[in-house]
């Protein structure tokens, strides 16, 4: 097993971990290709909700009259899991999860205080939720866990880490 990366149709980089050679030729193992699809899955999901909610934000007449309380609160609520789940398939430490379970009990939080703006509790989901995103921020900043706020090619996939050439294939991102 090793990374590999391949030029694509717009000649930018794409990034292949944990592929295999067999005769030469670099294969997605199985385990590899479940381990993209499901949180890949559950983002098309995700940004399939973001879709109809932007649709019916322009063509409200389409739509039952409380869509928008669903189509609000689903988005947030799937990213939470297609994060946590793309954090474990990606075999995060136990750090760098509990960091991605803060994120995604934010994302669920601000849910909640979307699909029940009506509940006494709605104000409380909102702060909760204001107050975990601010902690992840901060978090960043301070450089926790240890190795968080590497550059993003080393963060996103490990492909880069110690090549010395400024990032997945070659680009130098000192300058930006």
């Amino acid at each position: 097993m090793r990374a590999h990366q391949s030029a694509g149709a717009g000649g930018g980089i794409f990034i292949h971990s944990f592929c295999v050679e067999k005769d030469h030729k670099v294969v997605q193992t199985a385990s590899e290709r479940w381990r993209r699809l499901i949180p890949l899955s559950l983002g098309v999901a995700t940004l399939a909700g973001v879709a109809l909610l932007y649709l019916e934000d322009v063509a409200p007449q389409l739509f039952p009259k409380d869509s928008h309380i669903v189509f609000s609160a689903f988005p947030l609520a799937m990213i939470a899991p297609a994060y946590v789940a793309f954090q474990v398939f990606h075999r995060r430490t136990a750090m760098e999860l509990a960091k991605a379970l803060l994120v995604a009990a934010a994302f669920l939080f601000w849910a909640a205080n979307q699909f029940w703006p009506q509940w006494p509790e709605a104000a409380l989901f909102n702060d909760i939720a204001i107050g975990l995103f601010v902690l992840d921020v901060f978090l960043v900043i301070a450089g926790w866990p240890e190795g968080s706020n590497a550059s993003f090619p080393d963060d996103c996939c490990g492909c880069c880490a110690g090549r010395g050439d400024g990032g997945c294939g070659g680009a130098d991102r000192s300058a930006q």
